[in-house]
């Protein structure tokens, strides 16, 4: 079996739509669900058959679905894509999988402030949910003036505080 970072969560099983087995995707990322494209759902693999609605709330069939019944029990399931089917990234993009995890600091200030527990999408940007070594969660806006530096292969990103009025 291939290791967790090899897949990418494309979105989730959502509620049925009609009774051919077709369902809508909760959580999507729409340029990784293609009509033709293997996902992978727990541990069976499954080809994308159908695919419509919208970017915003698009409406799958998998090969493996039989009815209305089979998805209902595999509500709320991660819709997983080979990273290799994935489009590439621009040079400020990554993926929330990729992030998950990274120490977060403040190389200026030399402090360490916690790691990444997960990447949220807010109105107006995404913004990186921040454990802290002490204290209270930090909400770190994936914006220039606040994120120095990304660097995935070394699991660290560096951030201003005092950008975000925060000294710790």
């Amino acid at each position: 079996m291939a290791a967790a970072l090899d897949w990418l969560e494309a979105g989730r099983i959502g509620r049925p739509h009609g009774l051919d087995g077709s369902f809508y995707v909760t959580q999507p990322r729409p340029a990784l669900l293609r009509t033709g494209l293997e996902v992978r759902v727990g541990e069976v693999d499954a080809e994308i058959v159908r695919r419509s609605g919208t970017d915003a709330k698009p409406i799958l069939r998998l090969q493996i679905a039989t009815g209305r019944e089979a998805i209902e029990a595999l509500r709320g399931e991660a819709l997983n894509v080979p990273r290799a089917a994935a489009p590439p990234l621009e040079d400020d993009e990554w993926y929330a999988t990729d992030l998950v995890g990274c120490a977060v600091v403040d190389a200026a200030a030399g402090v360490d402030v916690g790691f990444v527990r997960e990447l949220m999408a807010l109105p107006s940007c995404e913004a990186l949910a921040v454990a802290r070594v002490d204290g209270p969660e930090l909400l770190v806006p994936l914006v220039k003036d606040c994120v120095r530096s990304v660097d995935v292969a070394a699991a660290r990103i560096d951030i201003d505080l005092a950008f975000l009025g925060d000294l710790a």
